[in-house]
């Protein structure tokens, strides 16, 4: 028989007294209650000794949500960008890339949500008890600055799309404006309860769906080329710079920290090991659900685009502000103007993304910082965050496509750069048995997840050192930039030494432990 201790060891973290008075991602009563439809009320069932309860339509209905909210960051307009340019420079040949990346990002979304299902609290929360007080400062800081430039991008990619729905009426600085009040009436939402919210995001993300497959039926791209992209790897030197870019915008950090919180909506008991997996076991299904539903997506972008403007003089020309004009030219107006099914798709891109931005940082902040704000007043600040550069940006940029897009650039640099910071101590904690008991990850998966990480981050630094090689220029400003970075490292690696020490420890302490069992 083993010993109580041992069995302790089985069972994920529980709340403490002290940690319910911490910052939570859900008041208990905005959570989602998980009713059982296949056992007595009283809970004498299967699950009572640790099994996990049978499949149950009604249950995946329940926990259906917050895998599509996630699904969103996959869509965005920065994502929107890199599948137009994508298609337009390298036609169908890097499908089969952008469906394993979402492949990637769906195995990093599938570990997000097992740390919060299993520990019933979120990433930033975690980060902010399991280092010191320093770093976990330096990763919140890394975390607001991605959903800062992530947000920039969705904003204005939303300006974009009502600037051109109004013929031009709207310059892109009113865009930015609505867009940000348009965010608090969808958190107002939120009072009405956590589905009703799921409901708006499944509206909008039906929409893009739409639109995307009506451009995707106008343009009749080649089924055989399509089949033959997505099947076939293809990658050559010309096209190098468009295959980072679809890796890239894929693994988004604030994303990462977002899904751990979303799966804590929904409430089920902790303290039996089989309603946790099963918890897990249908979070997995509708995650895998809503990202095939988003590689659809991007792949009818990609499609249209790699159709109208692969081999032709205007295909390295194409970006988010001129796409829409481009396709009017090449496809022509139709029942309805292809101009404003593309702006339609893209505002809704735009406007799911900035919301779930804003949820992100929300619990960013909320975890690293332990706050006890109001939510009306922790979206305030939020926005803020990213709503006084947009508008810094979209006053500057209005006129100018050309340096909209340089600016696109370096957005996407500052959030590839920030994505060590997420993966790395989400591996470390997801790995780590005190954390997650039982339910901690195998070596063979955690050995995957690591080569994951390592693809991605040396997809991403390809990336940053082909940008700044070309931008840097001048003695000051390339010895800051190698100080930078220097620093930068230096704070990867002690995040890597980190987790591979704990390893190392706990493996040893597991040994012992062992042994001393056996004497």
């Amino acid at each position: 028989m083993p010993s109580q201790d041992n069995h302790n060891l089985n069972r994920p973290l529980l709340h403490s007294s002290s940690e319910e008075e911490d910052e939570a991602a859900y008041d208990a009563s905005e959570k989602v209650l998980i009713i059982g439809v296949d056992e007595e009320a009283d809970g004498s069932s299967s699950a009572a000794a640790g099994e996990t309860p049978p499949f149950s339509w009604k249950k995946l209905w329940l926990f259906t949500g917050p895998g599509f909210l996630m699904s969103i960051a996959f869509l965005d307009p920065g994502n929107l960008e890199g599948d137009l340019q994508a298609g337009a420079i390298a036609g169908y040949s890097l499908l089969w890339l952008l469906m394993w990346a979402t492949a990637m990002g769906l195995l990093v979304q599938l570990l997000s949500a097992r740390l919060g299902v299993a520990t019933g609290r979120h990433l930033s929360e975690l980060c902010r008890e399991e280092y010191p007080r320093w770093a976990s400062v330096l990763l919140w800081v890394m975390a607001e600055l991605a959903l800062i430039g992530a947000d920039i991008q969705e904003v204005i990619g939303s300006a974009i799309a009502l600037k051109i729905l109004s013929n031009g009426f709207l310059p892109l600085w009113s865009g930015v404006i609505i867009t940000a009040l348009d965010c608090f009436i969808f958190l107002f939402l939120e009072n009405y309860g956590v589905r009703k919210l799921e409901a708006v995001f499944a509206v909008l993300i039906a929409t893009m769906a739409l639109s995307f497959a009506w451009m995707f039926g106008e343009a009749k791209p080649s089924g055989t080329e399509l089949l033959l992209g997505v099947l076939i790897p293809k990658l050559s030197s010309k096209t190098i710079k468009q295959a980072v870019g679809v890796v890239g915008c894929i693994i988004m950090p604030h994303n990462v920290f977002l899904h751990s919180a979303l799966v804590q909506s929904r409430e089920i008991d902790h303290h039996k090991k089989g309603r946790v997996q099963e918890a897990l076991n249908y979070y997995s299904i509708e995650s895998t659900l809503a990202l095939v539903l988003s590689f659809i997506i991007n792949l009818f972008v990609t499609t249209v685009f790699a159709k109208g403007f692969y081999g032709t003089e205007m295909a390295n020309s194409i970006g988010l502000v001129n796409a829409g004009q481009y396709l009017q030219e090449k496809y022509g107006g139709g029942l309805f103007p292809i101009l404003y099914i593309w702006a339609i798709g893209l505002l809704a891109a735009g406007q799911s993304s900035t919301i779930t931005g804003t949820y992100a940082g929300q619990f960013i902040m909320g975890g690293f910082l332990n706050l006890r704000l109001k939510k009306w007043l922790r979206a305030l600040i939020t926005r803020s965050f990213a709503i006084v550069p947009t508008m810094a940006v979209a006053l500057i940029f209005d006129t100018s496509e050309e340096t909209l897009d340089v600016l696109n650039e370096w957005l996407n640099v500052l959030q590839s750069i920030q994505i060590p910071f997420a993966l790395i101590p989400l591996l470390y904690l997801v790995s780590k048995e005190q954390i997650m008991g039982s339910f901690k990850i195998g070596r063979v998966l955690k050995t995957v997840a690591w080569i994951v990480a390592a693809l991605v981050i040396l997809i991403n630094g390809y990336l940053l050192l082909d940008f700044f090689s070309s931008e840097v220029n001048g003695v000051f400003f390339a010895t800051v930039v190698c100080a930078l970075t220097t620093a930068y490292i230096a704070f990867i690696v002690y995040l890597i030494i980190r987790g591979i020490s704990f390893s190392s420890w706990s493996g040893l302490l597991q040994s012992k432990r062992i042994t001393d069992t056996g004497n």
